[in-house]
């Protein structure tokens, strides 16, 4: 018998756009170094302090309680320093709000 057990994190999610406003003066590259040619991957961001938890570039996340955002997301960018206990959505130009409290991610 094989036992699987899921540890989940709870967090803030937001949202963020590949602009220089909100992220660097090279917008269009994340902190893994990967080229952001198109906004149809999922790529989140995370807190520093996810990432001494495991929560490093290129890990699978499912995140559950962000409403349509739900589902499975690449670890690919890293947030500012001055955040802790969060992920930031990379999502198109076209949706410029969302904030979620209570979010739960779990590494696959």
């Amino acid at each position: 018998m094989k036992i699987l057990i899921m540890l989940y994190i709870v967090v803030t999610a937001t949202v963020y756009n590949a602009v220089p406003e909100q992220t660097n003066a090279d917008c269009l590259t994340t902190a893994s170094l990967k080229k952001i040619d198109s906004l149809k991957h999922r790529w989140v961001a995370v807190s520093r302090d996810l990432e001494e938890l495991g929560y490093t570039m290129g890990t699978k996340i499912l995140v559950t309680g962000a409403g349509d955002l739900d589902g499975v997301w690449t670890v690919e960018d890293r947030m500012n320093k001055r955040w802790e206990c969060r992920i930031d959505f990379l999502v198109n130009n076209d949706r410029i709000y969302g904030k979620w409290e209570n979010v739960k991610i779990t590494k696959l």
